[in-house]
């Protein structure tokens, strides 16, 4: 059982004299479900009859029903919010090239966050790049840092090089274009249980970017949402607010009813096919606008996925994720390719595919405001109780 991080646990083996940071994710709180509160598994149709994935106790459907793999937050997700570790002196690039590329413009960099199981190799992974252009940093020194369960002190796991376009293999899902940090984590030093906050330093110029791994036992439940249009007042909001230099507004009610989710036990993951640069506007969208934190993924690519390219996309995705026993409850989208992802998911039951102001073909719930959903989330069981 996962609990909210900060926990004390066995402490881990550093390759450098850090200090080591605690956390054991055993978890007091296991959660039954099915105990006749709607939509919890108690017998009525769409809310946990008996089909998997739906809230029935079955393995893997993340209802919280006290058995082995479940891992729901039992506490509220923590802030991880505290100042960064010294970045090192400003060493030289390596290459002349890298100063060229360096005033490209601002630095565009991003962390890869990640699920992990446990039986799995954990990766750390970063892409850096600068300026409107996304011009990738090759060859050049990144320090990677990582702060167990959030709650400190920051222990450096190693220092990195960014790859040339292909000289890496591809680790889940993340095909190397070039400029990407893939840093392996050691048996000895694994992540354990919880939420960790992952820094890296490019140390040629200390510019820096930070990500959050989450290691969770298969069937944790969580939620999976759409961000463009889904939780954004309109699809191209994001496009828009850019030039302007400013977030975009959130749909009335979507932060309360996806709050109400995590605080139920649930946790958080956005999948949007946005152009990859644009994760850090994705990370300040979602802490400004009060949506709950968690997993976040953009596509991998400098233009984004727009239909048929976001259906491959995201379906992707989610078999990458599923592929891990973590099987979405309930999943948040607004266009068809949102639609046809989650129905090639076999995402089920059909009325946990919510479909803001879209009618799905595939049969999903449309609803017109979260506001409908805020009084339902509120009455499913906590699934720490």
């Amino acid at each position: 059982m996962l609990p909210a991080c900060g926990v004390e646990t066995s402490p881990s083996e550093t390759s450098m004299a850090a200090v080591e940071t605690s956390g054991d994710g055993d978890g007091d709180g296991d959660g039954d479900s099915g105990d006749g509160e709607p939509g919890d598994g108690d017998g009525e149709p769409g809310d946990g009859d008996g089909e998997p994935g739906d809230g029935d106790g079955e393995p893997g459907d993340g209802d919280g029903d006290g058995e082995t793999g479940f891992g729901p937050w039992c506490g509220a997700p923590p802030a991880c919010d505290a100042a960064p570790p010294a970045p090192g002196p400003e060493l030289s690039w390596e290459h002349f090239d890298s100063n060229v590329i360096a005033l490209a413009g601002d630095p565009q960099h991003r962390v890869r966050d990640m699920f992990y199981v446990p039986g799995e190799t954990q990766w750390l992974m970063g892409k850096f790049t600068y300026g409107t252009f996304d011009k990738d940093l090759k060859d050049e020194r990144v320090d990677v840092y990582v702060m167990r369960n959030c709650a400190g002190p920051w222990e450096f796991m190693g220092e990195a090089w960014t790859t040339e376009e292909g000289a890496h293999a591809t680790i889940e899902g993340v095909e190397d274009t070039g400029g990407w940090v893939y840093l392996e984590i050691p048996p000895d030093q694994q992540l354990d249980f919880g939420r960790h906050r992952v820094h890296m330093v490019v140390r040629g110029d200390q510019t820096t970017t930070d990500g959050f791994i989450e290691v969770v036992e298969p069937g944790t439940p969580i939620f999976l949402s759409d961000i463009d249009g889904t939780l954004t007042t309109f699809e191209t909001e994001e496009f828009v607010d850019l030039l302007a230099g400013v977030t975009p507004m959130a749909n009335q009610f979507a932060a309360t009813a996806l709050s109400t989710l995590q605080d139920k036990g649930y946790h958080a993951m956005y999948l949007t096919a946005r152009p990859e640069f644009l994760v850090q506007r994705s990370r300040e969208f979602i802490a400004e606008r009060g949506f709950p934190p968690g997993i976040i993924h953009t596509s991998l690519f400098l233009e984004g996925a727009l239909g048929d390219a976001a259906v491959a996309y995201k379906t992707g995705e989610l078999a990458m994720l599923m592929g891990k026993g973590l099987i979405p409850t309930y999943v948040f989208g607004n266009t068809d390719s949102d639609a046809e992802a989650y129905d090639n998911a076999g995402i089920m039951p059909l009325d946990h595919r919510v479909l803001f102001q879209f009618t799905d073909p595939w049969g999903g719930r449309r609803i017109e405001s979260y506001g409908e959903l805020v009084p339902e989330y509120s009455a499913l069981a906590d699934l720490c109780d």
